[in-house]
């Protein structure tokens, strides 16, 4: 006979709570059809886990229940590797029955009489523990296998918690883990913040993709009880590649919180350069007004963000200045930092405007600036191509002894000296410019 009780679970979950004393039962059973057993109970780690009743005497096929006890008030769970076990051991009583000293020395004497029935893991479960363990995942080696069984003690609310501070310490691992166990990704706090919103304060990109991974319906446009999104965190924070990712995923960049600010008011408030271009990429929010009536520009001129105003403001003025000849106002613009090369939606640079227009004096100025004068727009255009095609040969003529290339295919093989006849050229490719862009 291999033994003569048998327990009725594998493993004992015990449910660990912060400064209290906690129990779990267990259940064995006596094989036996006509003799009495008596068992013994004893724990690898006596000190933290001990028994109701170590000795006991269970009847022929009968059950008996037992209680282990953590009898200690810790604030953190005696976690150890490999996990603490108990140990039931057992012997044939003839006489049915027997006192505690009888067992006591019973069980004190090794030998054939004495059955190992069985060696049963203790599991540490529950919420408890479950936050320690995150807490602490860069000091304890097998976070993982801890926290797996941990969470089988945990409610769907206390895996959305748990999950949020997983994010917030910033461990991928665990926050997969949880995810597997059945967290919820789109649960927000009291706050109305959610998953995602929480991965881009910690600034943790590799979070963010897997909150996504495998969970199509993940709510990028969620919003918290301001009305944030994610993408209005991503721009407080400057964090540039969560834009992008979000917006890829479906995220929108011209969302207003309460407060009727755009994330690039943010991006703006805080002198987040690169966030405010990359915003700019997918909405022209420039001039949305907040609930204050003012632009992202406003609050970055308030806010003493000079290096944004090129970005938000100087880079427009700029613009109508080379379109209306306005020399004073251009180098003004220029003397106050806008980029000389800056480009409108349709990739337009002042050069080009200015040439389009034939404004010869703006584009001596832009040229004695830095201006690039073979730049093109989106449509693949250069500023000696609007010159030509509205017909200002003398601008043409300037762009060319500063260096502008004239053999370009637009030209099918016009020559320099071949100025003058640009305007009436049969073979000239006329650019298509959009009607307003060139009032």
């Amino acid at each position: 006979m291999d033994r003569l009780v048998k327990p009725d679970v594998k493993e004992v979950d015990l449910a660990f709570k912060r400064g209290q004393k906690c129990t779990t039962t267990f259940r064995l059973t006596n094989l036996m059809h006509t003799m009495a057993v008596g068992v013994s109970l004893n724990t690898t780690n006596p000190s933290v886990f001990s028994f109701s009743q170590q000795f006991s005497v269970i009847p022929p096929l009968s059950s008996s229940s037992y209680s282990l006890v953590f009898s200690q008030t810790s604030d953190q769970p005696p976690l150890s590797s490999p996990p603490d076990v108990i140990t039931v051991r057992s012997s044939m009583l003839p006489t049915g029955k027997a006192h505690q000293d009888d067992l006591r020395r019973l069980f004190a004497k090794p030998g054939p009489h004495v059955f190992r029935d069985a060696s049963i893991p203790i599991n540490l479960v529950g919420s408890h523990v479950a936050e320690f363990l995150i807490s602490h995942h860069a000091q304890i080696p097998e976070t993982d296998v801890f926290l797996n069984k941990a969470l089988s003690g945990c409610t769907d609310p206390q895996l959305a918690d748990l999950l949020r501070a997983a994010v917030v310490y910033r461990s991928a691992n665990l926050v997969n883990d949880l995810i597997d166990a059945g967290a919820d990704v789109n649960d927000k706090d009291s706050n109305g913040r959610s998953m995602i919103g929480l991965a881009i304060r910690a600034a943790d990109l590799v979070i963010l993709k897997v909150l996504f991974a495998g969970f199509g319906d993940i709510d990028v446009n969620s919003v918290d009880s301001d009305g944030r999104t994610p993408i209005h965190v991503a721009a407080v924070r400057g964090f540039v590649e969560a834009i992008r990712f979000c917006v890829r995923v479906g995220g929108k960049v011209d969302v207003l919180d309460c407060n009727g600010w755009s994330p690039l008011h943010y991006a703006a408030a805080e002198g987040h350069l690169d966030a405010a271009e990359c915003l700019l990429e997918y909405s022209n929010a420039k001039y949305a007004l907040n609930n204050d009536r003012k632009t992202a520009f406003a609050l970055a001129v308030e806010n003493g963000h000079l290096h944004m105003l090129d970005l938000l403001r100087l880079g427009d003025v700029l613009q109508r200045a080379a379109r209306v000849d306005d020399i004073h106002g251009l180098k003004s613009c220029l003397a106050q930092g806008a980029n000389v090369n800056g480009r409108d939606q349709n990739g337009w640079t002042p050069l080009h405007r200015a040439a389009f227009k034939g404004r010869i004096e703006c584009v001596k100025v832009l040229l004695n600036h830095g201006a690039h004068v073979d730049v093109v727009d989106d449509a693949g255009y250069t500023p000696l191509q609007f010159a030509v095609e509205a017909g200002h040969v003398q601008v043409a003529l300037l762009l060319v002894t500063r260096g502008a290339e004239a053999k370009m295919k637009s030209f099918k093989g016009v020559v320099p000296s071949e100025l003058d006849c640009f305007k009436n050229h049969p073979s000239l490719v006329q650019p298509q410019c959009n009607e307003q862009e060139r009032a």
